[in-house]
Parts: C-alpha cells; sequence; structure tokens
C-alpha cells in the first residue's frame, strides 16, 4: 500500500523523468552554473522538450493534461538539481508566469505566448514587484495609459526572476491611478517592445543562477490585445495567481531541506568524532529527529493544501500556512544540519552551504512570512 496515494503510477514514472533529468543533466553543472551566476538558456528548451513545463497545462495548449500532483512531483525533484536559482527560474516559467494565461487568456494569447512558454520556446517572467511596493501588490505605481489602440507604459519593476532574458513579462502595471485595488490590470509584454530595458542583475546572497533582474519602461507602446483578463481586475488575479505560485514554494522548499536533511543523516553516520560517529551521540539523534519530525508535518499541511487546490476547494488559508510552515520549518532544519556539519558546512566546498543561502528565500519570496500571518488571521475573522 502506498504511503501518498495521490500520486498514481502515471506520476512515479513523471517522478522517475523529472529525477533523473535533475540528477544526470543538470546537478553536475552545479558548481559551474553558480559560479557564472547564469545557466544556458537551452535548459528551458530541454524542460520543454521533455515535457516538464507543461504538466498541467492543457493538451490543446501543448500540455500534458495533468493534474496539480504533476506539479507536487515537479517541485519536489526540481531541487535535485543542487541549484535553487535554476529551480526558482523553471518554476517560474512554469506555475508564475503562466498560469493565469491559460486560467483568462485568449485563444490568440495562448497561442503567442503560452503555448511557446510551455515548449521552452519563449521564456516567461512575472513582473509585479516594483521598488516601493513588494508584498503590497496594491502599492505598485507603473502605469499603463490608454492611447488609440494601445497603451503606453511606464514604470519600474525589480526582483524579477528571469527578467534580464524573459521574452515577455506578465506585467502587473496601474490603469486607474485613483483606484488602490480596482485600477491595476495585467499585460502581456514582450520584451522586444521599444522602451524597455533591463537595469542590472541583482547580486544575491543565494539563487546564483538565477538572473534576477531590474526593469524599466518608458514609453512602451503595445496593443490593447495584449491586456489579459479584464481591464481593472489584476489585482484579483494576481491574488489567485499567488496561490499556485505559494503551493509550489511550499513544495519545493520541503523537498529541498529533505535532500539536506538526508545527507546530513548519512554524513553524521560516517563522521567519526571522539571514537564514535556522530549519529552514536544521543544528541545528535535527537536533533534529526526533530527535524524529520518537522519536515514531515510540513509536507502533510502541504500535501493537504494541493488536495484542496486541486480539487477546487477555497484554500488561501492552507496555502498560506503551508508557505508560512514551509519557510520556517525548511530554514531550521537546513540550519540544523549545517551545525552538524561544523566546519564543512561552512566552506563553500561542502554540500551544505549553497542550500542554506538559498533557503533563505522562501520566507521573502511570493509573500513574506509577516504577509502569510496577515491573510491567515484575516480568514479567522481576526
Amino acid at each position: 500500500m502506498k504511503k501518498f496515494p495521490q500520486f498514481t503510477e502515471e506520476h512515479d514514472m513523471y517522478r522517475k523523468a523529472v529525477r533523473a533529468y535533475c540528477e544526470k543533466e543538470l546537478a553536475p553543472n552545479a558548481e559551474e552554473w553558480e559560479h557564472a551566476r547564469s545557466f544556458p538558456r537551452e535548459v528551458f528548451k530541454q524542460m520543454g522538450d521533455l515535457g516538464f513545463l507543461g504538466g498541467r497545462f492543457p493538451e490543446e495548449v501543448g500540455g500534458s493534461g495533468g493534474d496539480v500532483w504533476h506539479t507536487a512531483v515537479w517541485a519536489e525533484e526540481l531541487p535535485r538539481c543542487g541549484m535553487a536559482g535554476l529551480s526558482m527560474a523553471a518554476l517560474v516559467q512554469s506555475d508564475m508566469a503562466t498560469p493565469i494565461i491559460n486560467e483568462i487568456g485568449t485563444k490568440e494569447q495562448k497561442e503567442e505566448f503560452l503555448t511557446p512558454a510551455i515548449l521552452g520556446d519563449k521564456i516567461a517572467a512575472l513582473g509585479v514587484s516594483e521598488p516601493g511596493a513588494g508584498s503590497d501588490v496594491a502599492g505598485i505605481i507603473t502605469h499603463a495609459k490608454a492611447d488609440g489602440d494601445d497603451f503606453v507604459i511606464n514604470g519600474q519593476k525589480t526582483w524579477i526572476t528571469n527578467g534580464s532574458r524573459a521574452d515577455f513579462i506578465t506585467l502587473a502595471a496601474r490603469t486607474d491611478m485613483d483606484n488602490r485595488y480596482g485600477g491595476i490590470s495585467l499585460f502581456l509584454f514582450p520584451t522586444n517592445t521599444p522602451g524597455f530595458a533591463v537595469g542590472k542583475k541583482l547580486e544575491k546572497i543565494g539563487n546564483h543562477c538565477s538572473d534576477t533582474a531590474e526593469l524599466f519602461f518608458e514609453d512602451c507602446r503595445i496593443p490593447k490585445r495584449y491586456m489579459l483578463g479584464e481591464e481593472g481586475h489584476g489585482f484579483y488575479y494576481i491574488m489567485q495567481n499567488f496561490q499556485g505560485e505559494r503551493l509550489v514554494g511550499a513544495l519545493s522548499g520541503t523537498a529541498g531541506a529533505q535532500l539536506v536533511l538526508n545527507g546530513t543523516i548519512e554524513y553524521c553516520r560516517e563522521r567519526q568524532a571522539f571514537g564514535r560517529p556522530l549519529s552514536g551521540f544521543q544528541v545528535t539523534r535527537h536533533k534529526l529527529v526533530d527535524m524529520e519530525t518537522e519536515l514531515e508535518a510540513c509536507r502533510a499541511l502541504t500535501y493537504h493544501a494541493a488536495d484542496l487546490f486541486n480539487r477546487g476547494i477555497p484554500c488561501q488559508r492552507e496555502i498560506s500556512m503551508a508557505k508560512l510552515m514551509a519557510g520556517n520549518i525548511a530554514m531550521s532544519v537546513v540550519d540544523g544540519c549545517l551545525q552538524l556539519y561544523g566546519g564543512m558546512g561552512y566552506v563553500e566546498e561542502g554540500p551544505v552551504a549553497r542550500a542554506w543561502r538559498d533557503t533563505r528565500l522562501l520566507s521573502i519570496g511570493g509573500g513574506t512570512t509577516e504577509i502569510m500571518k496577515e491573510i491567515i488571521s484575516k480568514v479567522m475573522g481576526l
């Protein structure tokens, strides 16, 4: 009997394929790509050709027609590449910048933007955050002004994953400067539009091989047919889209921390201190048990949220809890693992240092820990 019956034989086959690709094709390049602060564009095309970027998208737009559990497999296996930056870039492509196109886009928009993204022919980015508006989405000031058959866009975005080489951006811009929540609209913005410029790639603590950029829009003119969904509904579309984004963050973060813990357990069995392995000390064993228990609880909550999401049951509360819990526990576990590695955990050659840096983003990106608590408190009626 399977521990997690929601994963069928089809999901298991998909997991084997993703795992083999990450371990054989990606992981051997981790050191090189981390130092280069980038990875080849061809990786997106490889993922597209293998069907990994469209797991739960309908077949008519180029996807595999799967469900949320295909997304779970994808998010859980990506950390095996050894680069959270690459995992982030791939998840932006598959689960952050594109699902909303499938949900509300026109047939023409899907053909021009979504299908090429699923196939890996076009790189996608999600353009929401600004210097003065990170978690406060309603605070964005980048604006789009109607002018004849076009919109003219001016403003700035920052912290944009895939930003320096995206072919298009799922872009949030204000179409009504006087309406805080109802004045935001979404657009599909081709980055070859005159007036668009990439400022600089941001140097981050971790996620080094992922390009995170500042973007500038100066009198950028795009046709009105590139508006995604209804005008003025952008804030609500973004909140809807955040659910999938936060879910894959919780799934990937939990799985990544589990990989680090598994490696730490093996290290503690082999590492000798005072004439016996580290696992021979009760304090070490109990620490490992605590971390394993925390991750098991985190996984259970995240799977519960995924199940509700898969069945179309409102689950903002559960997804926010999963994101909150995963951010806190993953960082605690990886930090505890680094402590058990001792000096080896603090040097770049060690297997845990990169994970320690990378994991810190989970409680910030896609909505901070504090924002998750605010969302949950509102659902609780507080």
